[in-house]
């Protein structure tokens, strides 16, 4: 497509902007691979052109026409289905280590974490009076899975932020997620699992239920907390395609459910605030917080013991200590304890800044790595910390899964594992390691 951009020259020329054609490509399904801006070739000053292609995302597998088909055309009652779709992307790009393998064409989840990442999602929709289907009015009224559960996470049972992976969560707000999942995996199960269909007809996930046990006390949202809810079969060529392509198929999803919202909204006779539409879609990952690995490091040093960048390998001081994602945040905005470790300010700011690490330099600075992990994070003594660490560590990394106890080196065997799909699948820049010296 070529846009022309200038005055009419009488033949009824339209402005249109680069803005909303990548708006209108993103609505149906389309990339924008390229952009390029040139002069006009007739030497008018005050005509220029702008040469855009585009194309339908396509892996080869039939797995992104399968989700267009589905984000785009496929009849709703409902927002659940584009829920449902969403909950699984969000675990496939923030939580694959939950995944297990199931035979050479399928992988399976805890239903739990589908659950759990469901709530999130609706959350803050229901609190903003979104509606999610043509007679939901007023926050989560006549929407099947908000029972008591749902009411007690309303309520203020437990922060949005503790709908996480890892989190540890006392017996009160223990209890109350417990229902809340148990509801939502019903729905789940129920609704949009039943009727999202391949296009020939036959279901695509497959479900198998199990009566999770009522907490008698603490929980930690791992894989063993969300596998008692039972699991969820997805095909392989899905959940690749959901990993490595989430950059558009996210949007995709978010998209048509703001379409949805607004013509509910429509039907009820009411408007709906773009801002506050925009805000309440947002997937409310964990801020990007350094708060817990900063104070660590400053106990550390009050207490005599040397905190050292693991890039650079120089001794830090309060002034000098910045806490880096070792994996850049803005690549995969993962918090996780494993990723945050202490750098020196100038290196973090001025050399590593948004990169990621070469091989080499995750591979040089293991050993530094594994000492801060150690002091920090994974003291015998500290009954929270270590097991928060194992918790995110294997819900967020590949390979981990089995592991009953894992230990440092397994942790960064899968962080360089993490390391290179990140390179592979998103072309991350890399940054290669200075020396030691520098």
């Amino acid at each position: 497509m070529t846009l022309r951009h200038g005055p009419d020259d009488g033949r009824g020329a339209y402005p249109v902007t680069l803005t909303e054609v990548e708006i209108l490509a993103r609505d149906h399904g389309l990339q924008v691979v390229r952009t390029v801006a040139s002069p006009d070739l007739q030497g008018r000053p005050d005509i220029s052109w702008t040469a855009v292609v585009l194309c339908l995302p396509d892996d080869g597998t039939g797995a992104l026409p399968l989700l267009r088909h589905l984000i785009l055309m496929d009849a709703k009652s409902a927002t659940y289905k584009l829920g449902l779709l969403r909950a699984l992307c969000r675990a496939a790009d923030g939580s694959a280590g939950l995944a297990e393998e199931d035979g050479d064409e399928h992988v399976r989840l805890p239903l739990g974490l589908v659950a759990l990442n469901w709530l999130r999602l609706y959350l803050p929709l229901a609190k903003a009076n979104l509606p999610q289907a043509p007679g939901n009015r007023r926050g989560a009224e006549g929407l099947g899975f908000a029972g008591p559960g749902w009411q007690a996470l309303e309520a203020g049972a437990l922060s949005s932020l503790d709908l996480r992976v890892g989190a540890t969560l006392g017996k009160t707000a223990a209890r109350a997620l417990h229902e809340a999942l148990r509801e939502a995996v019903d729905h789940i199960c129920r609704m949009p699992t039943n009727y999202l269909a391949f296009p020939g007809g036959g279901r695509i996930l497959e479900v198998a239920r199990m009566r999770a046990t009522r907490p008698s006390g603490a929980v930690v949202l791992e894989g063993a907390s969300l596998s008692a809810f039972g699991s969820m079969r997805v095909p392989r060529h899905l959940w690749t395609a959901m990993q490595r392509f989430a950059v558009w198929v996210e949007p995709a999803l978010v998209s048509e459910w703001m379409c949805l919202i607004q013509r509910y909204a429509a039907t009820q006779g009411r408007a709906v605030d773009p801002g506050a539409l925009a805000a309440a879609m947002t997937w409310s990952d964990p801020m990007r917080e350094v708060a817990l690995p900063r104070t660590r490091a400053l106990a550390l040093m009050e207490s005599g013991i040397g905190v050292c960048c693991v890039w650079s390998g120089k001794r830090l001081m309060p002034d000098t200590l910045d806490i880096d994602h070792c994996l850049p945040w803005s690549a995969w905005p993962c918090g996780d304890l494993w990723n945050l470790m202490p750098a020196h300010r100038r290196v973090n700011q001025h050399s590593k800044r948004e990169r990621l690490p070469s091989a080499e330099a995750l591979q040089q600075a293991g050993p530094a790595i594994a000492d801060w992990w150690a002091a920090a994070y994974l003291r015998p003594e500290d009954q929270v910390l270590p097991v928060r660490f194992a918790s995110e560590a294997r819900a967020s990394l590949p390979g981990l899964l089995a592991a009953e106890a894992i230990n440092g080196h397994e942790v960064q065997v899968a962080m360089a594992l993490q390391r290179t799909r990140l390179r592979q699948d998103q072309g991350v820049p890399e940054w290669v390691w200075p020396t030691r010296s520098s």
